[in-house]
């Protein structure tokens, strides 16, 4: 049946029982699309009517006679099938004695009941029926049955009481006193319902019923999990027959944005009444009234609200009849303009960088249930990662987060709960449909209306992700009409759509550049881009080059701010671990862990590209260094603050060794947008200093801005800004140099080695050459052509029979699985080497070891050549010469690994860290001389993956701490480098990376190694999507010609 027929039937239907007068109690209105609720109270202003002044000062409704909680253990019964719910289970008398307790705010999925389930595209049916709106099954449409009793509070008598449910998913059917109350959908906006005429004094009996599945879960189909139950608060309050039905507060600047206007209007229900107006500074003190339910207040020198400047006034709305104050209504308001100028988005006359994140409403043990003090939280890590905006996606999120935001300062694009993805965005897209445009504006309210008052809300977003069509313009309009203030924006429609921003998602750098450089007339801000799924953010530098050169593109929302994953138990190792998709129930819808794809862990620990975003995020940089001379330019990338809350030093090292570390002053007063030429002749003098004491050494220096704790839910000492510069650069030793013919020693090298033949002692038979020099002893197989043992001091290196091997292949990143790199070069995963020749030449001070290798997968041949030396040093080259003509894939990487006892645990490096860095993922990652656990070189993924890696190395040592014995790497140039305890193969998932049970990181079982990769360098990682698109060329490793070479010797 055609879903326009399909919605002519719905709409008949509600006609038939509305008509026949048994609409209330329909059991059809589930899956009716133009029964989206049923006596609801409209969609208002979220605020709270406390009983008097002194109450609402506190902003605590908690505090207030008005509200009752109804939070806490409900009687619960739960079915697996709708149709197998408990018959009149909301009547006065019936035996809920053998039902659960069960609580609430809660969800099923996480208190025993269903299974969890995680769905991208396509709707979490999908294994069970296709969709056919308005269709749903009860087969497997979980529903709760709730039950509760409550006393009345006396001094309710004669006010209306509301009940408030803040989310139900996917809808909430209500009962009071076993009589029918009304019906809700929009599983992301709170439901509140008058319930004052079926109540009694004494003790009353609420009862809900919500499902796993409506007709509404077709406009909901959002990329994360699909949960069920009640999140947010719930509770009862009481007001005034007379009292305020909605509240609307435009608070805008004038006369260039020096002086406030604040435009009012209270809407009366019940009669009419005395209405003043109050308004206040943060502190409480009064600086303008008036009265009447509409009107205007004019505040001259106004502090103006920005995400940097989060000023709040505060207006106390308060109703009076003849016995006094019936009611007073607190608000907290910001003064802010927000318009669109010369294809810029301006913010108070400023055209605003979006540095910011999608942010899903998710937390690892309650789902959907995230208190305040997660929220804190995740604002406390974007405040730390530089993050100033957020777009709320896929829909409106607890009235308290707003709150927080609008208290802490970030910008909101506010997103309605709108997207039906799955049913494509061609001709079956519901946004085509007249038949839809009930839902398509009624969500459109939900999120505009009660949302209307906060500062922080600088952009409507219509929805995501459902095609586009009349609808979609019809709720544009609407939107608009409501709301002259704001700009808005959908992103399916495109430029020429009903959007005021140009807001495409994963769009290249290409791309990018090309609109920057048309006459496109509207701002350029990705509503989604740099997809931050497990190792990746590779590129995130060349994203923000751009946006920092072309004046309309402003940036975009990081897909996002956290991975998704449920905290679980493995049942592999009992260690922990973040579930996915397909990791629960028998035929599970499941788009597996593309859920996980955040800055920051499920836990709130910080992702390794984490860093990068803070670094280039950052909104201070230092440039025109001029070292000798101690002067720089300090750029504020402030739009309206100063930095006077951040105190700069610079450390100066050599050889990553800690010189000193100079305060600098002259930072105090930088305004917004502006550079200053700053002078310090501390820095002048530490450095000449360094220069003179450490000529031979690599001299770097520093820059750190580190709050002084001023700023909101920053912490005194946070680096808010900080960047490295390279005053003198290291000098690597030559390629192999024979020690007789050796050049004078390198800065940092000073060498005086004494070289004799007595020094070296070899060893031959049929099937090794062993070579000894001091405390160095290699053994190189005849037949393997490969290292198989490397002693020092008698003490093995390597593993038993586990030779050091030259190595292509790397565990793919989920955006390799993405761009299916594992299957477009798996021929270097394990490519064919036949050993061809083998050669040994001796000298006076070195043996020579030189294995040739035909490789005819890849059409190339391998050269490794090993030098030993007197000094028990060991020269390895590695030589690949390809075929000119052949068209063979990119490699992972290119470098030789080796496997050496776990007793080797810990490593010293001098190159880039302490976070694992990749080619086009390491400018948060300063070089310097840093010690590490190999036991924490891997980052444990929600999915296990490359991980680990080290740029920029000069050299890199492991060893024993018992002993203190191990080994070191030196390069030649800088080289690549990691130790993880972990095989590659332990991470690698194979062709496919989807299977029956997920792959996680706690799953993983130590094996007692440790795997060492010594690397020329390593593919990038990419980030601009994780479905097919590469890093940028210059940071892939194409098939061609190539020659790496470095030096093991006894660490000293």
């Amino acid at each position: 049946m055609k879903i326009r027929t399909i919605a002519n039937v719905s709409l008949c239907l509600a006609m038939l029982s509305i008509s026949s007068g048994v609409a209330a109690q329909s059991e059809s209105r589930w899956q009716n699309v133009n029964i989206n609720q049923q006596n609801r109270e409209p969609r208002r202003a979220s605020f709270f009517a406390y009983e008097n002044l002194d109450k609402a000062q506190n902003f605590d409704k908690k505090k207030s006679a008005n509200y009752l909680s109804m939070e806490g253990m409900w009687k619960f019964n739960f079915v697996k099938d709708h149709n197998k719910r408990p018959a009149n289970f909301f009547a006065v008398k019936y035996d809920d004695s053998q039902w659960k307790d069960f609580p609430v705010p809660g969800l099923f999925e996480f208190n025993g009941y269903g299974d969890r389930t995680y769905k991208n595209i396509g709707y979490a049916w999908a294994t069970q029926f296709d969709p056919n709106p308005p269709y749903i099954s009860e087969l497997n449409n979980y529903t709760g049955s709730y039950r509760r009793t409550f006393e009345l509070p006396a001094d309710w008598k004669g006010k209306d009481v509301y009940f408030h449910v803040g989310s139900a998913t996917s809808n909430l059917t209500l009962w009071v006193n076993g009589k029918y109350v009304g019906y809700s959908e929009d599983s992301k906006v709170a439901a509140e319902f008058n319930i004052s005429k079926y109540l009694k004094p004494g003790k009353n009996l609420i009862a809900m019923q919500v499902m796993r599945w409506c007709d509404g879960s077709y406009f909901e189909d959002q990329d994360y999990w699909r949960f069920t139950g009640i999140a947010r608060e719930v509770y009862l309050y009481a007001r005034p027959k007379l009292h305020a039905a909605d509240v609307r507060l435009n608070a805008g600047l004038e006369n260039n944005f020096k002086d406030g206007v604040l435009d009012y209007q209270i809407s009366l229900q019940g009669g009419k009444s005395d209405v003043s107006i109050t308004l206040c500074d943060k502190d409480g003190k009064q600086i303008a009234q008036a009265t009447g339910a509409k009107g205007t207040i004019k505040v001259p020198n106004v502090k103006p609200w920005t995400a940097e400047t989060p000023n709040l006034y505060k207006v106390f709305i308060t109703l009076k009849n003849k016995q006094g104050v019936s009611e007073v209504i607190p608000q907290k308001v910001g003064f802010r303009n927000v318009e669109i100028k010369n294809a810029q988005l301006l913010v108070n006359g400023q055209p605003i960088l979006v540095k910011g994140a999608d942010r899903h409403e998710i937390d690892p043990d309650g789902g959907y249930v995230v208190s305040v003090e997660r929220m804190i939280q995740d604002i406390k890590i974007m405040k730390q990662l530089n993050i100033n905006a957020v777009r709320t996606c896929h829909y409106p999120d607890d009235p308290r987060w707003y709150d927080l935001c609008d208290e802490y300062g970030l910008y909101i694009t506010a997103e309605a709960n709108l997207e039906s993805h799955g049913m494509g965005y061609d001709e079956k897209s519901l946004a085509k449909f007249p038949e839809y445009i009930v839902p398509h504006i009624e969500r459109n309210e939900g999120n505009v209306k009660p949302l209307i008052n906060h500062p922080s809300i600088i952009v409507w977003s219509l929805g995501n992700e459902c095609g586009y069509g009349v609808n979609f313009e019809k709720a544009y309009d609407w939107v608009k009409a409501y709301d002259k203030t704001r700009p808005v924006q959908y992103e399916r429609g495109g430029y020429d759509s009903k959007t005021d921003i140009h807001c495409p998602m994963y769009i290249g750098y290409e791309e990018s550049e090309s609109y920057c450089k048309s006459n496109g007339t509207k701002p350029y801000i990705q509503c989604e881009y740099a997809h931050a799924m497990g190792n990746s953010m590779g590129g995130f530098k060349e994203y923000w080059d751009l946006i920092r050169k072309y004046p309309k593109y402003q940036g975009g929302y990081i897909w996002d701010f956290v991975d998704q994953g449920v905290r679980d138990k493995s049942p592999i190792t009992g260690k922990e671990i973040f579930t996915y998709g397909g990791d629960y129930g028998r035929y599970p819808a499941s788009d597996y862990n593309f859920n996980c794809n955040g800055i920051i862990s499920p836990d709130r620990r910080l992702n390794p590209h984490a860093y990068e975003v803070q670094y280039y995020l950052q909104n201070v940089w230092i440039k025109d260094l001029d070292a000798a001379n101690g002067t720089f330019n300090v750029y504020n990338e402030h739009f309206f603050k100063n930095i006077d809350d951040l105190k700069l030093t610079a450390a100066v090292y050599a050889n990553g060794v800690l010189l000193s570390t100079v305060e600098i002053s002259g930072t105090k007063g930088i305004a917004p947008q502006t550079t200053r030429l700053v002078k310090s002749d501390a820095l002048q003098e530490a450095v000449a200093k360094a220069e003179a004491e450490h000529a031979r050494e690599e001299i770097t220096v520093n820059f750190a801005f580190a709050s002084d704790g001023s700023e909101p839910l920053v912490d005194k000492g946070q680096v808010m800004a900080r960047q490295q510069f390279i005053i003198n650069g290291y000098e690597f030793d030559n390629v192999d140099t024979p020690i007789a013919e050796a050049a004078p020693a390198k800065k940092g090298k000073a060498k005086t080695k004494v070289q004799t033949a007595s020094n070296l002692e070899v060893e031959e038979t049929n099937s090794y050459v062993k070579v000894t020099a001091k405390r160095m002893s290699v053994t190189v197989g005849k037949l393997t052509g490969m290292i198989d043992y490397l002693d020092v001091d008698g003490e093995p290196m390597l593993k038993f029979r586990e030779s050091m091997t030259p190595e292509f292949w790397r565990a793919p990143t989920d955006n390799d699985y993405g761009a299916s790199l594992q299957k477009e070069m798996r021929v270097w995963k394990n490519p064919q080497m036949t050993l061809k020749s083998f050669d040994k030449s001796e000298s006076q001070d070195s043996v020579v070891l030189t294995a040739i290798f035909d490789m005819p997968e890849v059409k190339a041949q391998l050269e490794l050549r090993y030098r030993i030396n007197s000094e028990g040093e060991v020269a390895v080259t590695e030589k690949m010469t390809t075929d000119k003509e052949a068209k063979v894939a990119d490699l992972f990487r290119y470098g030789m690994q080796l496997q050496m006892p776990a007793a080797f645990s810990k490593l010293e490096y001098y190159g880039r860290g302490p976070e694992e860095n990749y080619i086009d993922r390491h400018s948060s990652s300063f070089i310097g001389k840093y010690e590490a656990d190999v036991k924490d070189e891997y980052y444990p993924y929600v999915r296990p993956q490359e991980s680990g890696n080290h740029t920029d190395i000069r050299y890199f040592s492991i060893f024993n701490p018992s002993t203190g014995k191990g080994i070191t790497f030196e390069g030649y140039a800088p080289m690549e480098c990691s130790a993880i305890p972990y095989l590659v193969e332990d991470l690698d998932a194979g062709i496919e990376k989807n299977h029956a049970w997920g792959q996680h990181s706690g799953d993983l079982v130590e094996k007692g190694l440790v795997q060492l990769h010594i690397q020329q360098r390593q593919y990038g990682l990419g980030c601009i999507d994780s479905w097919g698109s590469k890093p940028m060329d210059k940071y892939r490793m194409h098939y061609q010609d190539r020659n790496f070479s470095f030096v093991i010797k006894a660490k000293k």
